[in-house]
């Protein structure tokens, strides 16, 4: 599990995977969200903008696991 470190409250989810590299534009990280690809907190998400705060755990099929700090 990676640790990602952010400096706000939160984070929108679309957001995060663009900060964690793993989409480079919002349209990609739209597209992992929608695809059902992405978990908060053990629960399947499909809304671009979920609020990811510390203490999250977001899960991406077949990229790896990070918890926010």
């Amino acid at each position: 599990m990676q640790k990602i470190e952010i400096h706000t409250e939160y984070i929108k989810l679309d957001q995060f995977l663009k900060w964690i590299g793993v989409a480079d534009t919002g349209a990609m990280a739209k597209v992992i969200i929608k695809n059902g690809d992405v978990y908060v907190n053990g629960n399947q998400t499909f809304e671009r903008g979920k609020k990811i705060r510390k203490g999250d755990i977001v899960q991406i099929k077949n990229i790896g696991t990070f918890l926010v700090i």
